[in-house]
């Protein structure tokens, strides 16, 4: 009896083949991007622990200098050859901005001390390639994952934006030659970028008794340090999280999706099931068929999701390796590779989340009486119920937001907050719409329009769940357009307060004190700043220790967030300290505490004040120069800020300064290029966020459209009788896709202030407790309207096409094919 069950069960898809892509498209979308963004999560912490690495060999250790700017000694290097250090090899960084204004990084390594370095396998699979980057014209090696991301190819030439170009290109399929870089040859560096020393040496697996050999004969200056996997771990947290709360987010998205799917397909097959209950089939054996039906579908949903996310993953990983380079200086693979824990995770997930949508419309199909099964209004009557009570769920969700967010705050709190409220409106929205079109199909005395929305509100038994869907994705889209570009403009005019000079010069210590006494003598120089620098480690983590001059004008290039009264006369006079945002938050401190700091800077310090503090992943603390000199007496990074006359030239005053004191082009730049850098690595830093929010909306809108479309199928009797009774074929498809247009517009007046509040919470909970940042939240009417305008677009054209598919038949044929 099994077997035949099944073949009527299943056999619905057969009738309605256009449900499956519906079926599939939900859960396979909603799994590809938890997969993708999973993918990338592990990827990045496994880039994390194995450390830098060139050509598939391991260097956990670097030799850096301590001051930022300044290079290792060549001669050191040297030194280290003879001394039989043969696992190190020199390491030159700079970065290229393409002709299109994109900037990458490029390395520099000797091939022959690379080649000899590496091992086993790896002497025949790179030699030929490493001895080739010696030979004119110096070609550069790039990944086949970041040659597909600049949209390169084999042979071609690099553009840069002075109009030279270098190259040809060499694509190597393996992708752990260096991450989200390219390799050249060190001497092809030197022209592009005329500089003495080296920027890192790497050093590979050495024994302990290597390591204290090493580390007795780095001369003062130099550090030796292994790989920053355990601190890069803590500081990427929050952006990680981040990722893996957006990729939770298109899963239930896709879930909903789902659900909305089979719930239509288990209604359609309402009186079906009805005859086979009446046949003597038993609910035993219906679960039965429906249980495997949602196993088959997890299966091709899973194998589908996790092939897709796995593309996906390749695709967003070289954005996100670029990201994690720009803030955190992490050298992340671009190669993704299939792992079993987040094949695992996705199966859990979807297995849950898979029982969790579909559990009620199967129970609720078997239990419901089988003369009740037959009458389709007995599944509009009982949507209204189930509306009724998914709205009687909102509030216990609303009451839990209520209740979370009186709890203190932090990231998990602003996330859990966050859900509950999207949950609460997803599953209040039905009822709502439902509501609104039963009353405005009483209040209107036109026989059509009363028709046209009690058809409306009888349409969301197998329309509600995916406007529900769109609802919450178009409110994820807009709450992440503000949050974004809130961020970019807050920042943009921190920038603009805090870059107040128009050249900065990052010297030796020895060589700043003749270029502040030449720049005085300039008549273009107006004045001078000095500012020290250094990080000291702590319990907490780093702190970053920063001296201020006491004149105005640095004064006011301060943003000052709460500060106590005269707090620039305390930081100057007394033993004050003034400290960023984030680390104030995370340490619970205000104006007028007495914190303690590590040494040096032992004794009690008052806190004058608290400043806003957009760059800085860990904190940052200000103090004076006097007391600088005090405690780090010439010691630390030094940077001097020049301000200009009005009327000055910085261009030439920064290449006179560069002749002179021959100083590197890196040491030596100007407002508008920090400026343009820095806004160049915030845009991409959020590209991932805006790939994914786009990802989610589009898998909204394909479910709402295809949703849309099975549902005016499978009313093609009441189509073709309306029309059979005069109505016009432009009629028909205004009414389809006038229908669907209301609910699009009612939802996207839902969504829109939604996703303002959610922006809020984003800005004021989860940014604030992952990154330490508050800032005033801008609106954007025209991104708005613009994502708007396009969704309700392609929903207008979801509900005409059918329509408009049907009416270019004969009446009479479309009347006899749907009975």
């Amino acid at each position: 009896m099994s077997s035949p069950v099944a073949k009527a069960l299943w056999g619905h898809y057969r009738r309605h083949p256009f449900q499956i892509l519906l079926v599939w498209l939900g859960l396979t979308l909603g799994i590809a991007l938890l997969v993708g963004v999973m993918a990338v999560n592990q990827q990045a912490r496994e880039s994390y622990r194995q450390g830098e690495q060139l050509f598939s060999n391991p260097f956990p250790h670097r030799i850096r200098h301590v001051q930022m700017g300044l290079k290792v000694p060549q001669g050191f290097y040297v030194q280290l050859r003879r001394s039989g250090f043969n696992t190190c090899v020199p390491f030159e960084q700079h970065r290229i901005v393409t002709d299109q204004g994109r900037d990458f990084e490029i390395v520099g390594v000797d091939p022959v001390a690379m080649f000899s370095s590496l091992r086993g396998k790896d002497l025949g699979q790179y030699r030929g390639q490493m001895l080739e980057l010696m030979k004119p014209p110096y070609p550069v090696m790039i990944g086949s994952q970041l040659a597909s991301y600049m949209g390169v190819e084999e042979g071609q030439k690099l553009t840069l934006n002075n109009g030279r170009q270098i190259g040809p290109l060499r694509v190597v399929g393996d992708e752990r030659i260096g991450g989200p870089r390219m390799i050249a040859d060190m001497a092809l560096l030197r022209e592009l970028h005329p500089s003495a020393g080296i920027t890192t040496v790497l050093c590979g697996e050495m024994s302990q008794k290597n390591l204290t050999k090493l580390a007795h004969i780095l001369p003062p200056g130099l550090t030796l340090e292994r790989h920053q996997g355990a601190k890069l771990e803590p500081l990427t947290e929050a952006f990680h999280l981040n990722l893996f709360a957006m990729g939770m987010l298109s899963f239930v998205i896709g879930l909903f999706i789902f659900y909305q799917a089979m719930s239509l397909s288990l209604s359609q097959r309402q009186p079906l099931v009805g005859l086979l209950r009446q046949a003597g089939v038993s609910g035993f054996q219906l679960a039965s068929a429906l249980f495997i039906e949602l196993i088959v579908w997890i299966i091709l949903g899973l194998i589908g999701g996790n092939l897709l996310g796995l593309l996906l993953a390749q695709q967003l990983l070289p954005s996100v390796a670029a990201t994690l380079s720009d803030l955190y200086s992490a050298n992340v693979s671009l190669s993704v590779t299939w792992h079993w824990q987040w094949g695992a995770a996705s199966v859990a997930i979807a297995v849950f989340g898979s029982l969790l949508a579909c559990g009620w419309p199967m129970i609720r199909l078997i239990k419901t009486p089988p003369a009740r099964l037959a009458t389709h209004m007995a599944l509009v009557r009982f949507s209204g119920r189930e509306f009724a009570w998914q709205a009687l769920f909102s509030c216990i969700f609303i009451g839990a937001a209520i209740a979370v967010y009186q709890l203190p705050h932090g990231q998990l709190a602003g996330f859990v907050l966050i859900a509950c409220i999207l949950i609460a409106s997803g599953l209040m929205m039905p009822f709502l719409l439902w509501q609104l079109f039963q009353r405005l199909g009483l209040f209107f005395r036109s026989a059509r329009l009363r028709w046209f929305f009690s058809d409306a509100a009888a349409s969301l038994s197998y329309r509600g769940v995916a406007a529900m869907a769109f609802m919450l994705a178009l409110a994820s889209n807009i709450g992440m357009e503000t949050m974004v570009g809130s961020f970019r403009s807050t920042t943009e005019s921190w920038l603009g307060q805090r870059l107040a000079a128009d050249i900065y010069v990052r010297p030796s210590h020895n060589v700043a004190p003749r270029i502040s006494k030449w720049l005085e003598q300039q008549p273009e120089v107006e004045q001078v700043w000095w500012q020290w620098s250094t990080e000291t480690p702590t319990e907490a983590g780093t702190l970053e220790v920063k001296s201020v001059g006491g004149s105005a004008g640095e004064r006011d290039a301060l943003l000052v967030k709460v500060a106590e009264p005269d707090y620039w006369y305390k930081l100057h006079n007394t033993q004050a300290v003034m400290v960023s945002e984030s680390m104030a938050l995370k340490q619970g401190w205000r104006p007028g505490d007495k914190i303690e700091l590590p040494a040096p800077m032992i004794g009690g310090w008052i806190i004058a004040g608290v400043y806003y503090d957009y760059g800085n992943p860990y904190g940052q603390v200000l103090i004076s120069n006097r007391h600088w000199q005090a405690l780090w007496p010439k010691t630390g990074q030094v940077g001097l800020a020049i301000h200009l006359e009005d009327d000055a030239d910085s261009t030439q005053l920064m290449a006179k300064m560069g002749e002179r004191f021959r100083l590197q082009p890196e040491r030596v730049r100007n407002n508008a290029e920090l400026m343009n850098q820095a806004m160049r690595v915030f845009d991409r830093t959020f590209i991932v966020t805006a790939t994914l929010g786009k990802l989610t909306l589009f898998i909204a809108v394909c479910g709402l459209f295809f949703a849309t479309v099975a549902g005016e199928v499978s009313r093609q009797r009441q189509f073709a009788l309306l029309r059979c009774m005069g109505m016009t074929g432009r009629e028909l498809a205004a009414l389809g896709g006038g229908q669907l247009l209301v609910i699009g517009l009612m939802t996207a007046l839902m969504a829109l202030p939604l996703g303002l509040v959610l922006a809020q919470l984003l800005i004021d909970v989860v940014l604030k407790y992952s990154f330490g940042w508050t800032m005033p939240i801008h609106f954007f009417p025209t991104e708005y309207l613009l994502s708007l305008g396009s969704a309700l677009l392609v929903l207008l054209a979801a509900g005409a096409w059918p329509v408009w598919r049907l009416v270019k038949r004969s009446a009479i044929l479309s009347l006899r094919e749907a009975f």
